[in-house]
């Protein structure tokens, strides 16, 4: 009897499944299951999306990727969860497909879940609070900050670029990048290695590091 019990339980164990899941089968986890591809479909490679930029500008992407697709919504759902990565990934597995009959809906849904991307974007009051690191060589910091202002709405024109970031500057730098008002930003990026370089090697004299040892004193 006592055998039988434990049989029982093992079999009971067998049918909740992994991880708390009732069901592991294809049926029950794939969300499209009845979605057939049209013959000779080639699955394109999409670009990923993590949650952390435009949500509407990857929808365009994603639009252009799947052009081949002739445009049938189901194959627009089915596909959609191949151009996602981390967060953004997590949250579509979440959704209820059974209540999204329409892409629009699913679109709408997206956007609305990442609107925030779009309410944060950059503006410059931030942009130029963006300081340089001290582990982080100049080159990586004004591809980062370039990376930031490139999200401002509307995008700036080269010169209010560049006066912006020359206001996000210390001292140090921003005394030796005068010569790059005026000047595209790669221009500007290899002017603030060059002061960069100079601090470093000290054919400039830090005026931070002046002041400190001054209060030091």
């Amino acid at each position: 009897m006592a055998r039988k019990m434990k049989s029982l339980e093992l079999n009971i164990k067998k049918i909740q499944g992994l991880g708390g899941h009732k069901s592991v089968s294809f049926s029950n986890l794939c969300l499209f299951p009845h979605i057939h591809l049209p013959p000779g479909f080639k699955t394109p490679k999409f670009e990923k999306y993590d949650g952390h930029c435009d949500p509407i500008a990857h929808l365009k992407k994603y639009y252009n990727q799947l052009r081949g697709a002739g445009g049938k919504e189901e194959l627009l759902m089915a596909y959609f969860e191949e151009s996602l990565l981390g967060v953004a990934s997590e949250w579509f597995i979440d959704q209820d497909v059974s209540h999204r009959h329409i892409w629009d809906d699913m679109a709408q849904a997206f956007v609305k879940q990442f609107q925030y991307n779009l309410d944060i974007a950059p503006d410059h009051n931030s942009l130029s609070n963006m300081k340089k690191i001290p582990t982080k060589s100049f080159r990586e910091y004004a591809v980062r900050w370039r990376e930031q202002a490139s999200r401002f709405k509307p995008p700036m024109d080269d010169h209010e670029l560049i006066t912006v970031f020359l206001q996000a500057q210390d001292h140090d730098y921003f005394q030796n990048m005068m010569s790059a008002m005026g000047r595209p930003f790669a221009d500007a990026i290899k002017i603030g290695e060059v002061v960069e370089n100079g601090l470093d090697t000290g054919r400039i004299i830090s005026q931070v590091a002046i002041k400190v040892s001054t209060q030091e004193i």
